[in-house]
């Protein structure tokens, strides 16, 4: 996607957050939009969670959107592209730990949904030169395959009424599992991008992540040892998850270029039958990993994602225990910055 090709998370700032106007006054300012463009970098994610301005009843909060029209003039004025992600609807949030349910079994809040988009849709519409919009962040169970297609697409039409032209992105379960893709609906119309997540394998990159489950502590650690197959410092049962992520890596295989080029083959095969662009909205690696090796695993994967022509957006530019502007990474991020 022109424009959209090397592009970074403003996590933590408008979602995942203590709402509070003080946190949104002062986690991203203009300079790090600069710091962003000097990076070399052409677009930033930013996810928005629907507190920031909807209420429960549907009315709308201004001083909310203050914030997404800051960091479209931001973006403007320093020729950087934008992608709207809805992160948290009323009713849904990846995150268990936020609270919310019901989502796919209540027309309320699909209705809040519905109506929330095509605000967004109202008041940005006219920039689609410089920003997309993404739907909804991680769907998480399989069983919401159905209807997520259906609330999807009643909610691209919506969208269509005020911005026909907009360039849509919409992801599938499995928190935007690119093994997913093939059970999203066809695309709407040819503005319609199907996006996927990668943080493959799932032990290294979250390794010592504590919100994972089944719950990683900080001493599940893994390792990439040359030729860059994983070993397990400490030893910890592991439960199958639904979701397989645990699984899918062989302890005997090698994370190597192949190795993501396996996983991702039926999301290109299905992107190419279906004449839809592909776009990899989050990856990355969690700070309890050594910089040295987070870099040989950017490679690995940047390696295909180039070989693929697919945009992207790392996670994330600060915090979020994943920060590429964090001390952590000081050590690699001028090699890094040129693989983003």
């Amino acid at each position: 996607m022109k424009g959209f090709e090397h592009g970074i998370n403003l996590g933590g700032w408008l979602s995942q957050c203590i709402h509070t106007k003080e946190h949104y006054d002062s986690f991203i300012h203009e300079d790090d939009i600069k710091t962003i463009k000097n990076w070399g970098l052409d677009h930033v994610r930013i996810p928005v969670d629907y507190n920031l301005v909807q209420n429960k009843d549907g009315s709308f909060k201004e001083e909310g959107f203050v914030y997404i029209q800051n960091a479209i003039n931001w973006c403007k004025s320093n020729d950087i592209n934008i992608i709207l992600d809805l992160h948290k609807t009323a009713g849904y949030s990846f995150d268990v730990g936020e609270n919310e349910g019901g989502f796919f079994d209540n027309e309320k809040y699909q209705e809040l949904f519905y109506s929330l988009w095509e605000e967004f849709s109202k008041r940005y519409s006219k920039y689609e030169d410089m920003l997309q919009f993404e739907l909804l962040n991680e769907v998480t169970d399989k069983e919401y395959s159905e209807r997520w297609n259906s609330i999807s697409r009643k909610c691209v039409e919506r969208i269509r009424k005020n911005a026909p032209t907009i360039k849509i992105l919409v992801g599938s379960y499995w928190n935007n599992s690119f093994d997913a893709l093939r059970d999203l609906d066809s695309p709407y119309d040819k503005n319609i991008i199907y996006n996927f997540h990668c943080y493959e394998p799932l032990v290294f990159t979250h390794q010592g992540g504590e919100w994972v489950s089944p719950k990683m502590t900080k001493d599940f650690k893994f390792a990439l040892s040359s030729p860059f197959s994983l070993y397990q410092s400490k030893t910890l049962e592991v439960v199958k998850p639904d979701c397989a992520n645990f699984t899918r890596f062989n302890q005997n295989e090698t994370v190597t270029p192949e190795y993501f080029e396996t996983i991702f083959a039926d999301a290109l095969k299905v992107a190419k039958e279906r004449n839809v662009e592909l776009y990899c909205g989050e990856y990355g690696v969690i700070d309890c990993a050594s910089p040295e090796e987070a870099l040989e695993w950017y490679k690995m994967i940047t390696t295909v994602l180039n070989r693929h022509n697919i945009g992207r957006a790392a996670w994330s530019y600060k915090q979020m225990n994943f920060g590429i502007s964090d001390k952590w990474m000081d050590s690699i991020r001028p090699e890094l910055l040129k693989l983003l």
